[in-house]
């Protein structure tokens, strides 16, 4: 269940932060929020709100900081800072007259992390429902494959659980309506997205017929969805739930217009309608548009045909009215036209780890993977483990790793000694935003297939896929 949650943002960093453009919940007072790091892989802690950044925050010489937030707008707040799997984040509840401050050890971020101070209670509250909700993914997934009423009966009763333990805290500490709306928000939306996920997590790969066993009454809380939840825009559980809702009725409305009873992500009548409810159904342009990018990425991405690209491209842009994302959307189908099956890679300047710059061409001389990774997303290091299966299962086939976003060599030769990778087959772009347009790098853990005269052979796949080694096994049968 938690990687079901979480794939989807790999692909959708770029459009997630969103605000909820409506008058802030400015009051007179304000906060403070500090903390130490242990094992700080950085000096500065980065403090943001919705898509503003507030500031970057310099550590003392204790590893410490203090920051004061004048008039403070009451909501979630997001800190960024360097931990030993990368640029990890985690959000925290600020009000008026708090003064929160926290601790956490970079080598275990989130179980390290705890608050002290005023407003540590709900932070504390709230961290430990983060973590405790690890644990509950894998009690839903375990349980996602009994009939519809025995899952539903289930699910309400780690519903009510956790709302009784809310009363419970509050009953003891009195807290905010802020807090409470956040805290009923989450429970009630994470208990929503286990049902619209229901269907695709069961084992019959028959999406239509898992569809037709649903009791009637079974979304039924779908009268109370709420597509502008100012509370919880920011919040992930909420994002998440949308996005998985809208696949859901999308398919839905699909499988009225098809004869097809699996869910398709390539299928361009599916993608087309999604595209629509987001656009007819979500009020805040923000989020709007962030759900936007991410159904059109997710499809161009998957999507082999260009003329396809071009449809999604036409119906993307009526909707959106973000530009970046726009250009960012055209220059991702502009790149993937011009990365053909059968032809070369275009010119790319890398860098070795021992500074020597060299073209991506050079390097193929035989079969080869090429795939792409960022300190900033912690899945790096599931791929470098993948490729190394791969390599000792396929001899002939050569791995190329390459950093995609680091333009600090120093920064990255630091991640490359920590995570121990082979430092004859790590490379980085000399300009990364000119080589990832070139190359169409979205996701960032995209793969590249070229055969030994390097030809490309699949220009987008996934080593996680369980067609990419029928793939590599195809190339080195020809």
């Amino acid at each position: 269940m938690k990687e079901l949650k979480l794939v989807f943002t790999l692909m959708t960093a770029a459009f997630v932060l969103v605000s909820c453009q409506k008058d802030a919940q400015v009051e007179e007072g304000s906060a403070y929020f500090g903390g130490e790091v242990v094992n700080p892989k950085n000096n500065f802690v980065i403090l943001s709100r919705a898509e503003n950044v507030l500031d970057t925050i310099r550590l003392d010489e204790n590893n410490r900081f203090l920051y004061k937030i004048e008039n403070v707008e009451k909501g979630l707040y997001t800190f960024r800072l360097w931990a030993s799997e990368g640029l990890e984040f985690q959000m925290v509840l600020l009000e008026p007259h708090d003064s929160l401050l926290f601790r956490l050890n970079t080598l275990e971020f989130d179980e390290s992390l705890v608050y002290t101070g005023r407003g540590a209670k709900k932070n504390n509250y709230l961290i430990n429902m983060f973590l405790d909700g690890e644990t509950e993914d894998k009690t839903i997934l375990g349980f996602s494959q009994s009939p519809p009423m025995e899952f539903e009966r289930k699910l309400d009763s780690i519903r009510n659980y956790k709302l009784t333990k809310l009363r419970q805290f509050n009953s003891k500490y009195p807290s905010s309506e802020t807090f409470n709306s956040l805290v009923k928000g989450n429970i009630n939306y994470d208990y929503y997205l286990s049902k619209e996920v229901y269907p695709f997590v069961n084992y019959a790969n028959n999406e239509r017929s898992n569809f037709n066993k649903l009791p009637k009454d079974f979304y039924d809380y779908r009268k109370e969805i709420d597509y502008n939840y100012c509370e919880l825009m920011d919040y992930f559980p909420y994002y998440s739930f949308l996005k998985h809702h809208f696949e859901n009725i999308a398919l839905a409305e699909h499988f009225k217009k098809s004869n097809d009873s699996v869910f398709n992500i390539k299928s361009l009548s599916y993608n087309l309608i999604k595209l629509n409810l987001i656009d007819s159904l979500m009020t805040n342009d923000s989020i709007k548009n962030s759900l936007l990018a991410q159904t059109a990425v997710e499809f161009i991405s998957n999507s082999k045909n260009p003329e396809e690209y071009d449809t999604v491209l036409k119906s993307f842009a009526s909707k959106n009215t973000n530009t970046k994302n726009y250009q960012y959307l055209n220059n991702m189908v502009g790149s993937l036209k011009g990365l053909k099956t059968g032809e070369g890679l275009p010119e790319v300047t890398l860098v070795d780890y021992r500074n020597n710059e060299l073209d991506l061409n050079t390097l193929i001389n035989k079969p080869t993977v090429i795939y792409f990774w960022s300190s900033v997303y912690r899945s790096h290091n599931d791929s470098h483990r993948k490729a190394e299966e791969l390599k000792v299962k396929y001899p002939e086939v050569n791995f190329i790793a390459i950093n995609a976003t680091s333009n600090n060599q120093a920064n990255w030769k630091k991640l490359i000694a920590q995570f121990n990778y082979s430092k004859d087959n790590e490379f980085m772009f000399k300009s990364p935003e000119i080589a990832k347009h070139k190359l169409a790098i979205a996701p960032i853990n995209k793969v590249m297939i070229v055969d030994k005269k390097g030809m490309i052979v699949n220009a987008h796949t996934n080593m996680f896929s369980i067609m990419f080694e029928e793939e590599l096994l195809g190339l080195l049968n020809q």
